[in-house]
């Protein structure tokens, strides 16, 4: 590999995969990790539970009429793909629980209207740049299982969730449409996930820009795949539940990653914070140390 390609951190015939690595972003957190971060997530959610309920209860209203809305316009086939759009967006929405689990670890009073307000300031801009990003990202993904449904189907009627099921498992056109659905479902999954990990958090904690924080967030999971493979689960896991319970779960799943994507983006950011999420299995009742000055300046 030429001096050139070593700067970028291209691949050469001859490099491989770790080439890419950056060691100074490596936090060498192990997978269940990410459920101290969701103890971490509970214990913020338990403090004044009221606000954090209330918006997730906000969030289950609004998917709600959303699911509403596209049964009432002949839609029902997207309703897979908007419900994954929904997690493509879903780290916008919860900007303000971002903030309650910041002014519990500042120790900074807080309200349910502190955390439906985003400070009016710099930030404000750029998170909403990111949210029209991941926006377009869900849009761009729905707009993909409407091409796939017609490149298999062609202009078939939806015939129902029951008779679909039958169509996708017993022929082989349906398993054609699985395979290239999950193909392209996962690389903007992928894409997503790995964008908006951690740049809103970011955006609300640091001076920085959309693009920086995009950025750096993909560079920070691509170099913790491990930890943040699990996460990854994780979220599936909890998101798979609040769908079996007809959503009615969002209003608790909602806010409780909501709250743990806070401190998967603190454990990540810093080191020495790394370390002390790795350590912190033994004694889940204790707070993060030395949490506070992580606030902004």
């Amino acid at each position: 590999m030429n001096e050139s390609d070593e700067r970028y951190g291209l691949l050469t015939d001859t490099s491989d995969v770790r080439e890419t690595l950056t060691p100074e972003l490596q936090r060498h957190l192990p997978p269940f990790t990410a459920l101290n971060w969701l103890r971490a997530g509970w214990r913020d959610l338990m403090t004044q539970p009221g606000p954090s309920l209330a918006y997730g209860l906000a969030v289950f209203l609004i998917s709600v009429l959303v699911v509403s809305g596209l049964f009432s316009y002949g839609w029902g086939q997207i309703l897979f793909p908007a419900l994954a759009g929904f997690l493509v967006v879903g780290p916008v929405l919860a900007v303000g629980l971002y903030q309650k689990s910041r002014a519990i670890q500042t120790d900074v009073p807080f309200s349910l209207n502190d955390m439906l307000a985003v400070r009016a300031c710099s930030e404000t801009g750029q998170i909403f740049f990111v949210g029209v990003l991941l926006c377009l990202v869900m849009l761009l993904w729905v707009r993909a299982a409407v091409l796939i449904y017609a490149l298999f189907f062609g202009y078939l009627p939806f015939p129902g969730f029951d008779h679909m099921t039958a169509l996708l498992l017993a022929t082989g056109t349906g398993w054609g449409m699985l395979f290239t659905g999950t193909i392209v479902g996962g690389l903007f999954a992928a894409f997503s996930f790995a964008t908006g990990a951690f740049s809103i958090p970011m955006l609300l904690n640091e001076r920085t820009d959309a693009v920086t924080a995009m950025s750096r967030s993909m560079a920070l999971v691509w170099n913790n795949v491990p930890v943040m493979m699990a996460w990854g689960a994780v979220v599936l896991g909890l998101s798979a539940i609040a769908l079996l319970t007809g959503l009615l779960g969002l209003i608790v799943v909602f806010p409780l990653l909501g709250h743990a994507t806070w401190h998967a983006y603190e454990a990540v950011r810093r080191p020495d914070l790394a370390r002390s999420d790795a350590s912190s299995a033994a004694a889940p009742g204790q707070r993060f140390a030395g949490r506070a000055e992580l606030a902004r300046d």
